[in-house]
């Protein structure tokens, strides 16, 4: 089954972040595959209704992160897994993430149980093998 990318057009997050953050989720997960074809910038513009310049600057930064691999005149493909980064920097680039939802849920003046609920909740729906989130 191909990989389905979808935005949302209304989103904070710009949308190359969204197809970025999209690939590279199904590709940790096994979702999508090492080899595995990505759609070429001119069909997933189309299909995404945006600017090609748009798919194009979101596939160069998954080139430039080791997730994907350009092979010139046949397209992008999902890379081989490899550690691109040590413990240390995964450690630090979550921790940049959770210090944003935190930051983010004592703003809206959710509780400290509320927070931690809501985490235990999502973090038990994730699925690490498939890609997938439980129902």
């Amino acid at each position: 089954m191909p990989l389905r990318i979808v935005v949302a057009t209304g989103s904070s997050v710009p949308i190359y972040r969204q197809v970025v953050e999209q690939v590279r989720l199904a590709a940790a997960t096994g979702r999508a595959k090492a080899g595995d074809a990505l759609p070429s910038v001119r069909t997933l513009a189309e299909e995404l209704v945006v600017n090609p310049n748009t798919i194009a600057k979101a596939y160069g930064e998954l080139v430039r992160e080791g997730i994907a691999e350009a092979q010139p005149g046949r397209g992008v493909f999902i890379a081989a897994k490899r550690s691109v980064y040590s413990r240390a920097e995964r450690a630090r680039r979550v921790e940049g993430a959770l210090e944003e939802f935190i930051h983010e849920a004592v703003c809206l003046g959710m509780p400290e149980e509320e927070i931690r609920a809501l985490f235990e909740k999502r973090l038990s729906r994730a699925d690490f093998k498939q890609g997938e989130d439980k129902p």
